[in-house]
């Protein structure tokens, strides 16, 4: 019998859960370290399982037997079906579980289910759309390095870069430039390291100087401007009529919102719930379903 329901935003720099009761009803929240899949499976399942542990403490409930508890999972690195596969096949033993990527329970947060599109940029990015005949549509969500356009890491990877040749003296110095070299060691030598061990989280944490920066630097402006025009480009894909409600979502959504060309950013609408809530969505749906 499913006692407890939790719904998991699972990404490169972390997890968050929310646990409710089998009628739906909120109890508590956890947090924990990356559960993307690209971190590893051992890694994730061991980021989700501290989360849910915070979750159960929170309300003074020992973790109750695991076969009573039915798990919604949007995780990071779900595209990856052999990725997705060795995720499944280490579930310790919910009594439901559903997984699919972060994008669409991002999706199914913002809108409460109902058809919508969203763009949400975090460490990585992806767009995604629910149609009103029922079909799915995404965009993006390639990953980092070579897609994840507008996303945290990609503006890390912009910010290192330019930072490389302000050192070599092909670009002027800057305060900006100067934060991020300062941030990955402040020297050439501590650079070529941070770079050797640098991961799409590591990326991602230079975002911060860009978003900082934006108002003061042309370089960091310019970086910003460029990740709104990808957004926008995103948006027009997934609903080239522009007459779903589009919601921005994830940790950098409501940040790049100021720099998005002014009619996308018009028809905009705040997300109703997160990631997290979406993925409760999710499992609600299956539960329901499975009783039909």
């Amino acid at each position: 019998m499913i006692e407890y329901l939790i719904g998991v935003d699972g990404g490169g720099t972390g997890t968050r859960v929310r646990l409710t009761c089998a009628a739906g009803t909120e109890l508590a929240q956890g947090a924990s370290g990356p559960s993307g899949l690209a971190h590893g499976i051992a890694n994730a399942w061991a980021s989700i399982n501290d989360a849910v542990n915070q979750a159960f403490a929170a309300i003074g409930v020992s973790m109750p037997a695991i076969g009573n508890v039915a798990i919604g999972l949007g995780l990071a690195g779900v595209h990856n079906k052999q990725w997705a596969a060795d995720f499944i096949a280490a579930d310790p033993g919910f009594g439901a579980l559903v997984l699919d990527t972060d994008g669409f329970t991002t999706l199914m947060g913002a809108h409460g289910g109902e058809p919508g599109t969203i763009v949400a940029i975090g460490t990585g990015s992806v767009g995604e759309a629910l149609l009103p005949s029922g079909d799915k549509r995404e965009v993006g969500g390639w990953g980092f390095p070579a897609g994840d356009e507008a996303s945290g890491a990609w503006m890390g990877l912009k910010a290192i870069g330019y930072s490389q040749q302000v050192l070599d003296g092909r670009k002027p110095d800057g305060a900006f430039a100067r934060a991020v070299i300062d941030a990955c060691g402040g020297n050439r030598d501590a650079i070529q390291l941070w770079l050797g061990k640098a991961t799409q989280t590591s990326y991602a944490s230079l975002a911060r100087f860009v978003l900082a920066h934006g108002d003061t630097d042309p370089v960091a402006r310019a970086i910003l401007l460029e990740a709104g025009q990808e957004v926008a480009n995103i948006a027009a894909a997934l609903d080239p009529s522009g007459l779903l409600p589009l919601a921005l979502c994830g940790g950098l959504g409501e940040r790049l919102s100021h720099y998005l060309p002014a009619a996308l950013l018009a028809r905009t609408v705040p997300p109703k719930g997160d990631s997290a809530a979406g993925a409760l969505r999710m499992i609600q749906l299956h539960l329901k379903k499975a009783h039909q």
